[in-house]
């Protein structure tokens, strides 16, 4: 009987620090991905200038297109200035609205090509070579 409640007594034992361990590893990865996630929300004004793209260091074609931006146009095509969506996710999450599109030129394209800046209603620039498939965030003062 002594060896049955010592052998009952290791299993209790094994399966409690079973546990603990499930639960801190648990515990442990709910605190690290809270941390990404709070990386992840930050708004783009929070974003330091060293994260950002000089507009100098983009094509020149987006400095033409930031100057129109500045004027208020006239543009080239009658999509620029429509509202962006946001449908990839990719950009802050803001209310509908919040961004807008313009036209980047790409030479010797015969439609609008894959090239975009977005503007955010708090003056904040993305800029997008690939189609809204990858962004940066544009320092438009360097």
């Amino acid at each position: 009987m002594v060896s049955r409640v010592g052998s009952s007594r290791r299993i209790t034992v094994a399966l409690v620090g079973l546990v603990v361990l499930v639960l801190a590893g648990w515990f442990v990865q709910d605190l690290f991905s809270d941390e990404q996630a709070g990386r992840d929300n930050q708004t783009s004004s929070e974003q330091p200038a060293s994260d950002q793209q000089p507009l100098s260091e983009l094509p020149a074609e987006a400095t033409d297109t930031w100057r129109l931006i500045e004027k208020n146009g006239p543009f080239p095509h009658e999509q620029d200035g429509a509202v962006f969506q946001n449908r990839e996710g990719l950009l802050p999450d803001e209310d509908p609205g919040y961004y807008h599109e313009y036209t980047v030129e790409t030479r010797g394209s015969d439609d609008r090509g894959a090239r975009r800046l977005v503007t955010g209603a708090e003056r904040e620039v993305y800029y997008t070579a690939d189609h809204y498939a990858s962004f940066v965030r544009v320092d438009v003062t360097r």
